[in-house]
């Protein structure tokens, strides 16, 4: 029975990865669970490991290529004896009948429009626009040979080059691109050039399109978390016998799930179109996590229903897996909100970058013990402060809601309850 491996669905917003290793070759035997390439995408590195035990038959990719989601990676014949098989498919027809199938449809008709409009003509001189309308193009640096002309006798209209914009925006992706002239650094001095990783690349990619495409307002706070620090104190030691390490991270966590509840709109995210709110239900937390490859964002599932030791049981595993490329396509997708922590290197505050489609993000910078005066008692106490920001898409939130959102979270951080 011989059966097609495909690459399978990567996370929200990626559908594509490089093949950056290949463990098999055709003729070797493989079980269920072996891991046969190794994939690069935006989000980190990833095992893509074999669904059957069997003979590989033919390899259709190589080192360097990059393959969408649902493509076909190679063919086994699969064992006659293996009970172990995740599905039972009919052979040859098995990747048309697949759930697999479903996400390969779907980028390719995504990508369609942009393949028409990207046949670009051979010079300008066979675009036919208004003086108006190349004027505008070259206001908004689009290229006219990348826009479909709906016009009389093909003629570019600018409802044509507001439709490229928005169908740009839609896909998350920027107008232009930023360029830099070429520069011979070398004529001041020695350098030494480092090829960026994949995941540095793409990554930087998808936040300059973030930042183009979102209006960001950062708000900036601090929190006392003396209360907090206490019991991080008293719950380090229930740690310590059970091998976990207990940061202030999950109690922060703790804390936004709780203030996302009361303030739902940073729980949400715009549709594909932008006309409409999608409120989400459940809590999944992003969390970034610095890597030898560069920054990646798993994901924890229901946030809301896990305890504070539960939370640093789950940090730990993830942020290890996460700096040795172990981490599950599916760990790396469904996040609702995000929260990036410098808080263990340094700084006072930085402007966290909105991680698409999500609405919100909080930064969290190095804590510090500060002398705060008490109005009541007119004194002096020395208080454990964190500098936290909060950017948020001002499509979706304004301002007082965003200052609503950064005082609750503040008042939480002062209740035990919060991280009951």
């Amino acid at each position: 029975m011989l059966k097609k491996i495909v690459l399978p669905d990567l996370g929200e917003g990626i559908d594509s990865a490089d093949v950056s290793e290949i463990l098999i070759k055709p003729g070797d035997t493989v079980s269920v669970d072996d891991i046969i390439l190794v994939l690069e995408s935006d989000k980190a590195s990833m095992e893509i490991p074999s669904e059957n035990s069997g003979i590989v038959k033919e390899v259709f990719v190589v080192m360097g290529d990059e393959v969408k989601t649902g493509e076909s990676l190679l063919s086994i014949e699969i064992a006659s004896d293996d009970k172990d098989k995740r599905d039972t498919q009919t052979p040859e027809e098995t990747p048309e009948e697949t759930p697999e199938e479903t996400p390969e449809e779907t980028p390719e008709e995504s990508v369609k429009p942009v393949e028409v409009k990207q046949e670009t003509k051979p010079s300008t001189e066979k675009t036919f626009a208004s003086p108006g309308v190349r004027r505008l193009s070259r206001e908004l640096e689009i290229d006219l040979s990348s826009v479909r002309a709906t016009g009389a006798k093909g003629r570019i209209t600018k409802d044509d080059l507001h439709g490229y914009i928005k169908q740009k925006m839609v896909r998350g992706g920027p107008v232009a691109a930023t360029s830099f002239p070429k520069i011979d650094f070398s004529q001041w001095g020695v350098v030494e050039n480092t090829p960026l990783t994949k995941i540095q690349k793409i990554t930087g990619e998808r936040l300059q399109q973030a930042w183009q495409t979102i209006p960001h307002v950062t708000q900036f706070d601090e929190a006392d978390i003396s209360i907090l620090n206490s019991k991080r104190k008293e719950l380090k030691k229930e740690g310590l016998k059970k091998n976990i390490k207990v940061t202030f991270l999950p109690f922060i966590i703790k804390a936004v799930v709780k203030t996302l509840k009361e303030f739902p709109r940073f729980n949400s995210s715009l549709d594909h179109l932008g006309e409409n709110l999608v409120q989400k239900n459940y809590f999944n937390i992003g969390i970034a996590v610095d890597t030898p490859t560069g920054l990646v964002v798993p994901v924890i599932k229901d946030a809301d229903n896990k305890s504070v030791l539960g939370l640093s049981e789950e940090l730990m595993d993830i942020s290890d897996r996460a700096r040795t490329k172990k981490l599950k396509p599916e760990e790396l997708k469904g996040g609702s909100f995000t929260i990036s922590s410098l808080g263990g290197v340094g700084g006072t505050n930085f402007t966290p970058i909105i991680n698409p489609p999500e609405v919100a993000i909080m930064g969290v910078s190095k804590s510090s013990w500060k002398p705060l005066y008490d109005h009541k008692n007119k004194e002096i106490i020395p208080t454990f402060v964190m500098p936290y920001s909060l950017s948020y898409d001002h499509r979706v939130i304004d301002g007082a809601l965003g200052a609503s959102f950064t005082t609750f979270f503040s008042r939480s951080l002062l209740d035990v309850s919060t991280f009951e």
